[in-house]
């Protein structure tokens, strides 16, 4: 588990999402995630919403159950799933600002709560199946959003999460110019390993049944967020100031871009997709 020097909390997560939201809504979209670039030729906004359908083939969600979105961002995904499969989805963000924006959606199926996972304050078992699509890194008790996600699904319920993780394999000096570097300006209160949440999920009692690698298919995201970066600063005023307000406790993040993009073609940094059932 890769841990950065500065502890994280889940108060700076949430400021962290705020004080950037009109940096992650201009720059990274609705959905607040990685593309997913199956064929290559895909749009941005193609492999957006193409990494949702795969988070929807995985989950394989019926008319009716009631899914966990956690993590829900701005409320695109649960949307999203909501409509397409005729289920409802309960999502969790702890901004302020994307709350306001998810809420607003008005969309049938989907409600936002602006409540952190680890005390959601959900019954035990009212769940049909769960997701998080690059939030379980915010946790800072990963065992415990482990835990809470077996807690709050019924037994055989299904957990899909898409998480970017520490690579097998990286080096001292990636650790110590990427990957903690890469928490501290994102406010990840750690950073796993594959081998590390498959160990988390057995203890909360969860059965693996999928796992994909999917790093090269999604990497192309940091290029194109580096071309809208640049293209912001020089066009928005409002971006320009945050990205050199010293006083902006989060701007770091705007500028660590090239580190994500570095960490991902090295293999620094995977990007897994687990699938796990509740026994």
């Amino acid at each position: 588990m890769i841990v950065p020097d500065l502890p994280q909390t889940a108060a700076e997560v949430a400021a962290h999402y705020d004080e950037l939201d009109p940096a992650y809504r201009r720059i990274w979209g609705e959905h607040v995630h990685h593309g997913y670039w199956a064929t290559g030729r895909e749009s941005p906004s193609e492999a957006a919403e193409a990494l949702v359908r795969l988070v929807d083939e995985r989950l394989d969600a019926r008319p009716g159950w009631r899914l966990c979105d956690i993590g829900c961002g701005y409320g695109a995904t649960g949307a999203w799933l909501a409509d397409a499969r005729g289920v409802e989805v309960t999502g969790f963000t702890l901004s302020a600002a994307q709350a306001a924006v998810a809420e607003a959606r008005a969309a049938p199926g989907f409600v936002c709560l602006r409540r952190d996972w680890l005390a959601n304050g959900l019954a035990d078992a009212a769940f049909d199946a769960a997701y998080a699509i690059e939030s379980s890194e915010h946790m800072v008790d990963k065992a415990r959003f482990f835990s809470e996600a077996a807690r709050v699904l019924r037994p055989g319920g299904r957990l899909v999460v898409c998480a970017w993780l520490e690579g097998e394999s990286a080096q001292p000096w990636e650790i110590r110019h990427l990957l903690k570097p890469i928490c501290s300006e994102g406010r990840l209160p750690g950073m796993g390993s594959r081998a590390d949440y498959e160990a988390m999920a057995a203890a909360a009692g969860f059965r693996p049944t999928r796992y994909d690698d999917i790093s090269r298919e999604v990497r192309r995201t940091w290029s194109i967020c580096l071309r809208r970066l640049a293209a912001a600063l020089i066009a928005d005023p409002a971006i320009r100031r945050l990205a050199l307000d010293r006083a902006s406790t989060s701007r770091a993040f705007l500028l660590s871009v090239p580190r994500l993009i570095v960490a991902l073609r090295t293999g620094a940094m995977r990007y897994g997709v687990f699938v796990w059932e509740k026994g």
